[in-house]
């Protein structure tokens, strides 16, 4: 089954124009079956981008799937249109009486802050308690997985040095976990951050699991069991130039930057990136929808009361 988004939002006509089969409203609801409903609170500024990478590997399952666009009600986007955000986005106060599958919480440009100076945190505090009743499973991505680890188990973020920045290799700590179903045991994954979280760290709580983990770029992908939240703290998502989109957006800027870590063929900016992370994006993402649909309650009022 394709995903249903609104045929006018942009990213309708690239994930057309890939292959990726979406339907309209028309279509879905001659369909006698319930939708997964999967949200998506968008905090990156470029948020048709985002919007592309999530509903591109939201798209692949063979589920029928609606997802939803989230934002914050009290932060201005900057860097997207107002008329974008109203045509194709609800605030969290518009959604929040709604159960939901699935809910994906993104990203945003603003690890190097303690949590407590970001702007929206108190919102976003509620949003995360919020998850806790009505959501069936929660992916948390990048600095969007730190902000939930650190809010629900107290767990830090430590600054780095310089940038993790390039595509690094991950070992399979858990291949019988429902998440990894079909994932080899070592693979390519993107890195872009300056912060971390720390194995250590994440150790102290019982109710935390490592699923993936790089030898040099620490800890990847966290499940917590009792929850059905994951902590995915980097980017299997991003498309085959994002890495090198950062990467020229600094050099433009002026701010020191180093090459992409094992990303440009010879190490050579010329040269066009390869994509070696893509078949494990779909891989997990279809997993996790896989799983979301095998217990998840059929009635989504059932939803955070135990009662399925």
């Amino acid at each position: 089954m394709p995903i249903k988004i609104p045929d006018t939002l942009p990213a309708f006509e690239t994930l057309v124009h890939e292959g990726v089969r979406v339907m309209t409203e028309t279509v879905a609801i001659r369909q006698d079956i319930r939708p997964l409903q999967i949200g998506l609170l968008n905090l990156m500024p470029n948020k048709i981008k985002t919007e592309i990478q999530m509903a591109r590997l939201i798209g692949a399952t063979p589920l029928q799937v609606e997802l939803s666009l989230v934002r914050l009600g009290g932060h201005r986007a900057k860097n997207t249109s107002e008329d974008h955000l109203l045509a194709f986005y609800e605030t969290w106060d518009e959604v929040k009486g709604r159960k939901f599958d699935g809910f994906i919480i993104t990203g945003a440009p603003v690890e190097t802050l303690e949590y407590e100076d970001v702007t929206y945190w108190d919102e976003l505090k509620r949003i995360f308690d919020w998850t806790a009743t009505n959501v069936h499973s929660t992916l948390n991505v990048c600095w969007g997985a730190m902000a939930a680890i650190y809010h629900f188990h107290g767990v830090p973020k430590h600054p780095l040095k310089e940038k993790a920045f390039g595509v690094y290799r991950h070992q399979n700590l858990k291949p019988s976990s429902v998440y990894l179903n079909g994932f080899s045991d070592d693979f390519a994954v993107p890195v872009s951050r300056w912060t971390e979280v720390r194995r250590a760290d994440i150790d102290r709580v019982p109710e935390l699991e490592v699923l993936m983990e790089s030898k040099e770029m620490g800890v990847c992908l966290v499940h917590e069991k009792k929850g059905k939240r994951l902590y995915m703290f980097n980017h299997v998502e991003y498309d085959s130039t994002s890495l090198s989109d950062e990467y020229f957006r600094d050099v433009d800027a002026g701010v020191p930057i180093k090459l992409p870590h094992d990303y440009f063929p010879h190490n050579d900016a010329d040269l066009p990136p390869q994509n070696r992370w893509r078949s494990h994006a779909h891989l997990f993402f279809g997993n996790w929808i896989n799983e979301m649909y095998q217990t998840t309650p059929y009635e989504l009022e059932k939803i955070g009361t135990g009662d399925h």
